[in-house]
């Protein structure tokens, strides 16, 4: 049989997504951390996998989804939140920008499962099937075997839940709470995400009317994430807005690394984080490094992050920056402090094995 006659649409898909297919799960697995380091990759969007040198591993906001695919209807469904926030009706032109770099279900282990809100692209029912079908267990202080957990906030619970997650596996976590997994510490701060506190549960046929209430609580929504690791405090701010209470994080707790969702607001929205959101937040965090994310994911917020190395040549002398940005790629790792000077990841380029083995080619004027 001829390859073509062969080739179905299904085969196409599978053997080409994931595109990365299992190349960063091995990556993950296969490495090493350093003593007095901690490891992170970025997944896309504001998904992180964490190692520690103990091989603890840990996973936020990983999403193995998209965003649209069809046109429908052409408007946004009743109470979305973007809908809510702006009054626009029409369907948000929201792609996605980014390959999937993983395959959930070729990981064997990970310690715990995070989120910091539960908007879509912060959750995966994948993930949480994977985790559960294949019965992965971690360890706790005693060092007695336990299934997975899940970590989130009251609404990220009741979606795991509503998903099959046994409600057992879930830990519900508010500002203040901290959970220790294995030689990581959790401390559950305040989140600032402000389209979340006008998220609705409203259904196609009904819209929840938020006019004229007071609005709920912020903290059964979202939160943040400080995680105290062996390398460094990872600050993880989920999808939060600016806040001058950035500070009071920044004065309760010494931060190394702070993750913060910057993107390019089209007009009349409010979602992300402006180049000078994110060196106000790493300002107020008193951080070492900042890192942007969440701007790669949707064409219609796709942002430059040059934009904020801009800003920040042009702010760090006059306002004695203490911090300087690291501007990532999905896919790729970052280890700190290791890697703490850097600017700029760039995948790795290869041929470090260049002309080590014979060559094969008529002359060496070919070259």
């Amino acid at each position: 049989m001829s390859k073509i006659s062969e080739m179905t649409r299904e085969s196409w898909i599978s053997n080409t997504f994931p595109e990365w297919g299992t190349w960063l799960v091995e990556d993950i697995e296969n490495e090493k951390v350093a003593s007095g380091n901690v490891a992170m990759w970025w997944l896309g969007c504001t998904g992180i996998w964490m190692k520690t040198p103990s091989d603890t591993n840990l996973t936020i906001d990983l999403w193995c989804g998209n965003g649209k695919r069809t046109h429908g209807n052409g408007k946004m469904a009743p109470g979305h939140q973007m809908a809510n926030m702006c009054g626009a009706r029409k369907m948000q032109p929201n792609l996605r920008n980014v390959p999937f770099v993983i395959d959930p279900f070729a990981f064997k282990t990970v310690d715990a499962v995070l989120a910091t809100h539960y908007h879509q692209d912060h959750m995966s029912a994948e993930w949480a099937a994977h985790v559960i079908n294949s019965g992965m267990t971690t360890t706790d202080e005693s060092g007695k075997k336990i299934p997975v957990p899940f970590i989130g906030p009251k609404k990220s619970v009741a979606t795991w839940v509503k998903w099959g997650v046994p409600k057992e596996r879930c830990i519900t976590v508010k500002p203040g709470d901290v959970i220790r997994i294995k030689d990581i510490e959790i401390v559950v701060l305040d989140s600032f995400d402000r389209t979340c506190i006008v998220t609705t549960d409203s259904t196609e046929e009904d819209r929840e009317e938020l006019t004229g209430k007071c609005p709920t609580d912020m903290d059964d929504k979202a939160v943040n994430y400080l995680l105290k690791t062996p390398g460094g405090n990872i600050y993880h701010s989920g999808d939060s807005h600016f806040s001058i209470y950035f500070a009071k994080h920044g004065k309760d707790y010494d931060i190394d690394v702070a993750f913060g969702s910057f993107g390019e607001n089209p007009i009349g929205m409010h979602d992300k984080m402006t180049s000078i959101d994110v060196l106000r937040m790493a300002e107020n965090l008193q951080c070492r490094v900042v890192i942007p994310i969440h701007w790669d994911v949707w064409t219609n917020f796709q942002a430059d992050c040059e934009e904020i190395k801009l800003l920040y040549d042009f702010k760090k002398d006059r306002n004695e920056y203490r911090f300087h940005p690291f501007f990532w790629q999905v896919g790729g790792k970052y280890t700190y402090p290791m890697d703490q000077e850097k600017i700029y990841y760039h995948h790795r380029r290869g041929f470090e094995d260049c002309f080590e083995a014979p060559q094969n080619i008529p002359f060496r004027s070919c070259l």
